[in-house]
């Protein structure tokens, strides 16, 4: 899970979300926070938004962000009046996967393996809450973003958006099988493949392609865009919905591999690569790989 490229400023202020849609909508929300800020619980009707809120390192996910995801998952299942739910970023970022300088922690093989798994925890709560999951997607989709988005019910997305996981480029680690097994429902096998070795992002119009996008919306519609669909989810019968969500997952774990991610996950971690990657990747220079 790694943060990635940033598209040239200029880019950046082309593609900018309207000041006055998202103005309108933040009027309409009530809003709730962790206690750094680093995550904004918002409603709008019977819909809850979730904001991951770091514009400054382009959202990249802290370990108390993975943990409000996770509360608010528990916060939906409890209250039945919501009946869908939206996430998406702040300043016109998705997120770009997991806070990298977290992982200068990371000493042991345990540190490697409790973190994979308390983040199968937390995707596997995202996509098994019982109401309609929508992923607003813009700017950077990478890494844990990629998967989060891989985990939500559907997808629509601004042209701004870069999508994958480039970790053979950036970080050397691996992910879990079941994230994995994601990618592979939401893209197919050969193009998950293509992407995890080459570690190249996918355009809006590529991803489209694929048949992963609900929607291609100019990034001033996308907030709105993505509140229509969830309302529109939202009048539909929440049974039958809970079914779809079910069944479909049980037909996508059939993708599980059998065998334990242990082994990779220690070959990965536990190398002079993650170390390389992790460092030249904090100091902005290109790792250099030794397979080791």
């Amino acid at each position: 899970m790694i943060v990635e490229q940033e598209c040239p400023r200029k880019e950046r202020l082309r593609r900018r979300l309207s000041a006055t849609a998202q103005s309108r909508l933040r009027s309409e929300l009530t809003m709730n926070q962790t206690g750094s800020g680093e995550l904004l619980i918002e409603r709008r009707g019977v819909v809850l938004w979730v904001l991951f809120n770091r514009p400054q390192q382009r959202n990249a996910l802290t370990w108390a962000m993975y943990d409000g995801l996770l509360a608010a998952c528990e916060e939906v299942n409890a209250d039945r009046a919501i009946r869908a739910m939206a996430l998406a970023g702040t300043d016109h970022t998705f997120a770009a996967g997991t806070d990298i300088t977290q992982f200068r922690a990371f000493k042991t093989e345990q540190d490697a393996q409790e973190y994979e798994a308390h983040g199968n925890q937390v995707m596997s709560a995202l996509e098994s809450v019982r109401v309609p999951v929508i992923a607003a997607l813009e700017g950077a989709c990478t890494g844990a973003g990629a998967v989060i988005a891989s985990s939500c019910d559907l997808r629509i997305a601004a042209p701004s958006v870069r999508f994958g996981v480039p970790i053979a480029r950036t970080l050397g680690n691996c992910l879990s099988h079941v994230n994995y097994a994601r990618l592979v429902a939401l893209i197919g096998f050969s193009r998950t493949k293509e992407l995890l070795m080459t570690g190249r992002l996918l355009s809006a119009e590529e991803l489209r392609a694929t048949g992963c996008l609900a929607d291609v919306v100019a990034e001033e519609q996308l907030f709105d865009r993505a509140q229509s669909l969830a309302e529109t989810l939202a009048a539909n019968a929440p049974l039958t919905l809970q079914a779809t969500k079910q069944a479909m997952m049980r037909v996508r774990n059939r993708l599980f591999p059998v065998e334990d991610d242990a082994d990779i996950i220690r070959m990965c971690y536990m190398s002079q690569d993650f170390q390389e990657g992790r460092e030249s990747f904090l100091a902005k220079r290109k790792p250099t790989w030794k397979g080791e």
